[in-house]
C-alpha cells in the first residue's frame, strides 16, 4: 500500500506536469479560442489521468459521500471567496465595476454558454477538485503522515496542493496579486474543507459557487450595461 501511494504521487505529478507543459505550448503556438479550449482540455487531461488510476485502486471511504451540510458550505464559503475577491480586485486598482462578456449587436457570443458557463462553472471546478483535492491532497496526506503525522501532514498537503492549484491557473496568462491571492484562499478553503470533513463535495460545490458567482456577475455586467 506504501508502495502505491508513491507510485501514485509520481504518476500524479508527471501527468500533471505533461498536462501543463502541453496546455502551455498550445497557447503560446495557437493563440486563438480554439487553441484556449484545447489548452485546458489537455490540462484536464493531465488531472483525469491520475485520477482514474487512483479511484480505480482504492480511495478514502468518506471521500464520496454527500451530506447537505456540503451544500451550505459550498454556498456559503463560495460566496464570502467571491465578496473578498471583488474586495482584493479594487484593491489592486480596479474600478469595482460588474465583469462583462464580449458581444456581437449586443447579444452574447454564439457558443459563451459553453466556454464561459459550463466550463468554468461545472467541468472546470469538478476536474480540478477531483484532482488536486480528491486525489492529489489526500496521497500527499497519506504518505506524509506516515513520518511525521497527521498535523504536520495536513499542513504540507494543504501548502502543496493550493500551489499547484494557483500554478495551474497561472499558465493561462498573466495574473495580478489579486487573483494569485484570491485562488490561493479558494485552494485552502477547498483543501480543508476535504481534510476536515473527510469528503470532496464541499470542496466542489465551494469552487463551484465561486465561479458560478463571476458569471451572474458578467451577465449581469453584460445584460444590463
Amino acid at each position: 500500500m506504501r508502495r502505491w501511494g508513491y507510485d501514485l504521487l509520481g504518476w500524479a505529478i508527471l501527468s500533471f506536469g505533461a498536462g501543463v507543459l502541453a496546455s502551455s505550448a498550445l497557447r503560446a503556438f495557437v493563440p486563438t479560442s480554439f487553441g484556449a479550449l484545447s489548452a485546458d482540455l489537455v490540462l484536464w487531461l493531465g488531472m483525469i489521468v491520475p485520477g482514474v488510476l487512483a479511484f480505480a485502486r482504492s480511495r478514502p471511504r468518506m471521500l464520496l459521500r454527500f451530506r447537505w451540510l456540503d451544500v451550505l458550505y459550498g454556498v456559503v464559503l463560495g460566496g464570502v471567496l467571491r465578496i473578498i475577491q471583488g474586495w482584493l480586485e479594487v484593491a489592486a486598482g480596479a474600478s469595482g465595476a460588474f465583469p462583462s462578456y464580449p458581444t456581437v449587436n449586443g447579444n452574447l457570443v454564439p457558443g459563451w454558454w459553453f466556454t464561459d458557463a459550463l466550463v468554468p462553472v461545472v467541468i472546470g471546478p469538478t476536474v480540478e477538485e477531483f484532482f488536486f483535492r480528491g486525489v492529489l491532497l489526500v496521497v500527499i496526506y497519506t504518505v506524509v503522515r506516515r513520518a511525521f503525522g497527521r498535523g504536520f501532514a495536513g499542513f504540507i498537503a494543504l501548502v502543496l496542493t493550493t500551489g499547484a492549484f494557483v500554478t495551474a491557473h497561472a499558465i493561462s496568462g498573466p495574473m495580478g496579486w489579486d487573483i494569485a491571492v484570491a485562488l490561493t484562499l479558494v485552494g485552502l478553503t477547498a483543501g480543508a474543507l476535504v481534510l476536515l470533513t473527510g469528503r470532496i463535495w464541499g470542496a466542489v460545490l465551494v469552487h463551484v459557487v465561486y465561479n458560478g458567482t463571476f458569471v451572474l456577475l458578467a451577465l449581469a455586467g453584460t445584460l444590463l450595461a
